[in-house]
């Protein structure tokens, strides 16, 4: 598999994504995070963006959120997640397990994803995402395997505050399995939200 060809493509796809301003529409505001939708062009589904200021520069937010040795410990929305395979200094095949949602409404499921770091100019740090085929890692019976269409995060430094990041992310899953689009629809905008404020802690206990 061409896993250069597949992260170009996510790139490109992921740098559209944060230039485009027409279309979004907000769908939640909390905890000073801000969600967004427009329909995907991926899927029958939405692409979906949450948005919030990170106290922290993107080059120790990024790693921060990617590299298991820190996400294992602060993202609440995971049962387990960890490197299959290093493909260059930039690129992985990460393997992640999520925990159940909604008391369950939502079962376990888990995704096998491309990864790859690209810097861009201004200080800006992106992860670009994509679900893959990975032979070594076959589905389980234990949990529901998801696909991830093109996702990723986008940090940028605040012009305002150097020292503080924008942070976006962008994600349009494919949960698999029988779930009604409306629990969907409910759930992923929430787990955006979770995901920035999770950060958010995981950083400023990580900086004590």
């Amino acid at each position: 598999m061409d896993f250069k060809k597949i992260t170009d493509e996510v790139s490109k796809k992921m740098l559209s994504y944060s230039q485009d301003t027409s279309g979004w529409r907000v769908i939640k505001v909390s905890k000073n995070v801000t969600v967004s939708s427009k329909p995907s062009k991926e899927y029958a589904g939405h692409l979906y963006r949450g948005e919030g200021i990170i106290k922290e520069v993107p080059s120790k937010v990024i790693p921060f959120m990617y590299l298991p040795e820190h996400r294992s410990k602060w993202d609440k929305a995971l049962q387990s997640y960890r490197l299959l395979e290093k493909i260059d200094q930039d690129t992985g095949i990460y393997h992640s397990v999520t925990q159940s949602y909604g008391m369950g409404v939502i079962s376990s499921r888990d995704f096998v994803d491309v990864v790859h770091i690209k810097p861009y100019a201004g200080g800006i740090l992106t992860t670009n995402s994509v679900s893959v085929e990975y032979p070594e890692c076959p589905p389980s019976p234990s949990c529901i395997r998801g696909h991830n269409n093109p996702c990723g995060y986008v940090c940028s430094p605040l012009p305002e505050n150097p020292e503080h990041s924008k942070l976006v992310v962008f994600i349009q899953p494919e949960l698999g399995g029988i779930l009604p689009h409306s629990v969907v629809e409910t759930a992923l905008p929430t787990i955006l939200i979770n995901l920035i404020t999770d950060t958010r802690a995981g950083l400023k206990a990580l900086n004590k």
